[in-house]
């Protein structure tokens, strides 16, 4: 399983590895990342592995909203099986 999580918000240092870290202790795969800056403004997609996870999804998403409140970020998770709903044909 795998969901993708999405990220925007003011440039700042440490906005990878505070998503990253927040994955990491979740036993989350990040299987590919992309990132812009935008002027001053930061853009991340990233597509991770879930099925290994220690905790549940929706507990990923309320880790994601919580750090997204503290950095003043905006931070979306949503499982693949939405994604690929939303995308078919």
């Amino acid at each position: 399983m795998r969901a993708v999580i999405t990220v925007i918000g003011k440039d700042m240092v440490g906005i990878l590895a505070k998503v990253s870290n927040e994955c990491a202790n979740a036993q989350i795969n990040i299987t590919e990342v992309t990132q812009s800056i935008l002027q001053d403004l930061f853009a991340m997609i990233m597509l991770v592995d879930i099925s290994q996870s220690t905790i549940s999804f929706e507990e990923l998403t309320d880790r994601m909203n919580q750090l997204g409140q503290a950095q003043n970020l905006k931070i979306h998770v949503m499982h693949e099986d939405i994604f690929n709903s939303m995308h078919r044909i």
